[in-house]
């Protein structure tokens, strides 16, 4: 985590706060670039026990090469310019000191199974990462208050993922790298969830049992890493 210090007016400044500011918007960036945002989502880092970044109130894809985020305190109000739903992140920081990394987008696939009342089940290797299964909440409504952004997370409890039925997800991981990959992930256990159920009137799926799920979520061999490096190539802060 980054040091925390005060400025002469009291103020906590963050070291270290540029190179994860740029972290964040290579990870919005990244986000929409694989379709999984769109006009609407924002995502987050830790800064530390009290704090977090998030990317400008901004289309993620849009967010231009230096354009700074917003600190957020943990245990405070939003601060004037923030997203409301950015109240998620917060209630997960707080519940959870282990996760470095949060983001609300708008898987399209995800998305749709939603609306069926279904979360992505574990058939192949990404959906592995969600067992025992990804939680639905299952509410289409916006996230306006502090009181359904507790209920959202209290219904995510200690899996990497919440689906909200008809408005897309939230996923949270101890890093951004991590955050990106398992969100493309859910979107891709949504994919394949969808292809199946179109067969399985004629032929069950095997979906994955605990202890197949618990021998293929690994992060050995760069799992995270090579997924990070093949959706963030050519982002133009990617290496700066």
């Amino acid at each position: 985590m980054n040091r925390t210090t005060l400025d002469a007016a009291g103020i906590p400044t963050f070291a270290g706060i540029d190179d994860l500011d740029r972290a964040v918007r290579v990870a919005a960036r990244t986000l929409a670039r694989a379709g999984l945002a769109h006009a609407y989502g924002h995502c987050s880092a830790r800064i530390d026990a009290g704090h977090f970044v998030v990317c400008a109130a901004r289309p993620m894809g849009l967010i231009g090469v230096g354009e700074r985020g917003t600190v957020v305190p943990i245990d405070a109000p939003l601060p004037d310019g923030v997203l409301g739903e950015v109240r998620l992140h917060q209630h997960i920081y707080r519940a959870r000191p282990a996760i470095g990394a949060v983001a609300r987008t708008m898987p399209p696939r995800t998305m749709s199974l939603s609306t069926l009342r279904r979360t992505p089940r574990a058939l192949h290797g990404p959906g592995t990462y969600f067992a025992p299964g990804v939680p639905l909440w299952d509410d289409p409504q916006l996230i306006r208050s502090d009181e359904q952004a507790a209920a959202v997370i209290d219904t995510m409890g200690t899996n990497a993922a919440v689906v909200m039925r008809g408005n897309g997800a939230v996923v949270a991981a101890d890093t951004l790298e991590a955050m990106v990959a398992l969100t493309w992930y859910l979107e891709d256990a949504a994919r394949v969830d969808l292809d199946v159920l179109a067969l399985e009137a004629t032929m069950p799926a095997a979906v994955l049992d605990p202890a197949e799920c618990a021998a293929r979520a690994t992060r050995s061999g760069r799992i995270i890493e090579r997924m990070w490096e093949y959706l963030s190539a050519g982002d133009p802060e990617v290496h700066t």
